[in-house]
């Protein structure tokens, strides 16, 4: 008698971190979806063509607030009982994104774009100054979108040690560290909490103090929705976009021909930026897990109720069936429809500010930081594994 393999464990290794694992190519040629292994060790559906992700990101069958219940399947500790948005199904979600869109507008984050120029100017300058070499993640892609996200947040950024050591901590998906993870999440919540109150007492102006009187037909976020949201901004607004703008750089660097007609042709910046976008492996999709409420017919294939499901938008956005060459750059690529901000009603709230972010972080090294290098060879950068956003530690580069 035969013994079955177990299925393969995810998160898989890249032989390129800028790269997704060969197993996506593999696990996309015979089906929709292939069997894999959580971190927590259950079974799951690995689901990587771009129509069949989209499916899974929109369709209701594939519930996220079922990843919350006792005992679910889930790749973070951190997901029971979570009462963020991002972990919601409707109606409730529909509720909580009706109080909060409004504060994400394009109106609201293209607002933003003056402060974000400054932020950036000032930290190139301090970087200019010291002389080089210089880290680009101690220099910029991790002090600016903490800095952006303090200010919307009226968070105090002399405190940003602290809450970055617990939002590090609750997007690990080590199942061995669940008891840290537990305790970074409490006491981030605790912060929150005291702070919300403090601004209660003493209004100020800034998105904490309009999430605090959000109101739509005498609804209102409730405090524990406040606190909720508040890390989940700290996380995304953090995390994502500082792994996002390390990526980006480092493709970058890794081809200098790409830096010198971004410069040259400083209007393809918009599209250039969509392209990383679209190659970067930031994320690599480990945080959009579902689990079907009901059997359904995924492509073919048969996902019963129950099950779990991984849809993993950095694999979609290399497939060969909706993007020609889909793994080489084109900075005038036309229908850029990709997904890395995800799809449906859970899409990112904070896409148009990590766009307005990154495009900022682009033209402001590429134009003031002329022939900029890595300062070490690429194999010497250490990366950051066992989180949603692993990135290299450090990216050190001189000019």
């Amino acid at each position: 008698m035969t013994t079955q393999a177990p299925p393969p464990s995810f998160p898989f290794a890249a032989a390129d971190p800028l790269e997704p694992p060969e197993e996506y190519v593999r696990m996309r040629e015979p089906g929709p979806a292939a069997r894999i292994t959580l971190p927590s060790g259950d079974p799951a559906w690995l689901v990587t063509r771009y129509e069949d992700v989209r499916t899974v990101l929109a369709d209701p069958r594939f519930s996220r607030e079922a990843i919350t219940a006792p005992g679910a399947p889930k790749v973070f500790p951190i997901a029971k009982g979570a009462k963020s948005i991002i972990v919601m199904d409707p109606p409730e979600h529909s509720r909580l994104r009706r109080l909060v869109s409004h504060a994400f507008s394009v109106r609201r984050m293209e607002e933003l774009r003056p402060r974000v120029e400054d932020i950036a100017r000032n930290l190139v300058t301090a970087m200019e100054e010291a002389g080089p070499p210089a880290d680009l993640v101690a220099g910029i892609t991790q002090p600016l979108p903490i800095m952006v996200i303090c200010e919307m947040l009226g968070v105090p950024y002399e405190e940003v040690d602290q809450f970055r050591t617990w939002t590090d901590l609750m997007l690990s998906f080590d199942a061995g560290r669940r008891e840290e993870v537990i305790e970074a999440r409490d006491r981030l919540n605790g912060y929150l909490a005291e702070l919300i109150e403090a601004k209660r007492t003493r209004p100020s102006d800034d998105l904490l103090m309009v999430l605090i009187n959000a109101r739509d037909e005498g609804d209102r976020l409730s405090e524990e929705e406040l606190v909720a949201f508040g890390f989940t901004l700290l996380g995304a607004g953090y995390h994502a976009t500082t792994a996002g703008m390390t990526h980006v750089m480092l493709r970058l660097l890794r081809h200098p021909e790409y830096m010198r007609t971004l410069r040259d042709k400083p209007e393809l910046l918009p599209q250039a930026g969509e392209e990383l976008l679209r190659l970067s492996q930031a994320g690599g999709g480990v945080g959009a897990l579902r689990i079907a409420t009901e059997d359904v017919e995924l492509g073919g294939a048969l996902i019963k109720a129950g099950d779990p499901v991984l849809p993993v938008t950095t694999a979609a956005n290399r497939d060969p069936g909706v993007f020609p060459d889909p793994d080489g750059y084109d900075p005038t690529r036309e229908q850029n429809h990709h997904i890395t901000f995800g799809h449906g009603i859970h899409y990112c709230l904070g896409a148009q500010l990590s766009r307005i972010e990154l495009r900022i972080v682009m033209e402001t090294l590429l134009t003031r930081l002329p022939g900029m290098e890595l300062a070490v060879p690429e194999s010497e950068l250490r990366w950051r594994t066992g989180t949603a956003f692993g990135r290299p530690e450090t990216l050190p580069v001189t000019w």
